[in-house]
């Protein structure tokens, strides 16, 4: 078998951000197997990822922005070498497509990963300033011009097929062999509702505030918060994790009732995989949803989980769940059992091996 060598274009470092590393970064091992090499390129070190979302340390960002852009410039005359390139969300974050067509131009068997809905110009509370020097016009191109677009829910791709007809959508995945439930549906001890996610989308479980503190007043329970640094909530006996992708499988598995709010007023929340809710649900965790975008295809209600939309159909599904055992052994057994055969990577690596084979 001859071996392709395909570079691999992203924001992040690897195995740092969840939108790389619980999408394609899972398969690196089954590329290498089929004949990839992949030679992953990343915008950030890994000291730019540890402080880019926090406040202050401006001088050193712009620093590492230069830097980010001086190697993204060194790989310019190496790329008609690959075989391909891998590129997730950009080559650069700022300004107008000007890098991305130096790239296609100078290699243009590029298979083109988008994830959220990036051209809408969102960017983090701390950093408010970067979304002027931001342009959606680069993310239009690169889906024109892909040989092939990689999506992760039905929104993006409707948005996709307008710019090219090789689109293929594929979800966020879930490691099965590593995800396990060890739940037991138990109601001897205080229950656990659990919310995992990063600082930018904090503001989501604050969604639930009141509900929650509604819901102590005549049950017990505790809520575990991973992924950030703080979170407090009079009234509520909070314990938060911070991040850290050696405790996240182990953390997880001490939610009894896993919580996905999103709002019902923001385009943004299309472009979102139900990545939290998949995890929890790999873990046999019954999980309780907002019925919105992605999660409408990940849960059915009342089979795999719950989906709800107003204040009351939070109260009143949280209040089945932390009363009714059976029903989160239930759900908790049917989210398990669907992410295995649809949200895996073992029923998910042919789709990402048969757009390789296609394009180089």
């Amino acid at each position: 078998m001859s071996v392709k060598h395909i570079l691999v274009i992203c924001p992040h470092p690897e195995g740092v951000a969840p939108g790389q590393r619980l999408k394609y970064e899972q398969y690196f091992e089954c590329f290498s197997e089929n004949g990839y090499e992949m030679n992953v390129q990343s915008f950030m070190s890994n000291r730019f990822w540890k402080i880019v979302y926090k406040k202050g340390y401006v001088l050193e960002k712009v620093f590492w922005t230069l830097y980010g852009y001086i190697k993204r410039i060194l790989l310019i005359p190496f790329l008609p070498f690959y075989d391909g390139v891998y590129l997730f969300l950009n080559v650069t974050p700022f300004g107008f497509s000007f890098f991305e067509r130096i790239y296609l131009f100078m290699n243009p068997n590029v298979i083109y990963d988008i994830d959220d809905l990036v051209f809408l110009g969102k960017t983090s509370k701390v950093n408010r300033l970067v979304t002027l020097l931001k342009h959606p016009e680069k993310y239009f191109y690169l889906m024109r011009n892909a040989k092939h677009v990689i999506v992760c829910t039905p929104y993006l791709e409707e948005i996709a097929l307008k710019k090219n007809k090789h689109v293929t959508d594929i979800s966020s995945t879930i490691n099965t062999d590593t995800y396990l439930p060890v739940n037991t549906y138990s109601n001897t001890k205080p229950l656990v509702l659990g919310w995992s996610g990063s600082h930018s989308t904090l503001k989501y479980f604050y969604l639930l505030e009141n509900i929650l503190k509604e819901l102590r007043k005549k049950h017990e329970f505790n809520v575990l918060i991973f992924g950030v640094t703080d979170c407090k909530v009079d009234g509520l006996d909070i314990e938060v994790i911070p991040f850290d992708q050696k405790l996240e499988v182990s953390t997880l598995q001490k939610i009894d009732i896993g919580l996905y709010p999103l709002p019902l007023n923001e385009q943004w929340v299309f472009g979102k995989s139900g990545l939290k809710a998949l995890q929890y649900m790999a873990l046999g965790i019954p999980t309780i949803a907002t019925s919105i975008g992605a999660n409408l295809r990940i849960i059915e209600d009342n089979v795999s989980g719950k989906l709800v939309v107003t204040d009351a159909e939070w109260m009143n599904g949280l209040t089945q769940l932390l009363l009714d055992s059976s029903m989160r052994r239930k759900l908790g057994e049917q989210a398990h059992n669907k992410v295995v055969e649809e949200y895996s990577i073992r029923s998910n690596k042919n789709k990402y091996l048969n757009i390789l084979n296609g394009v180089y």
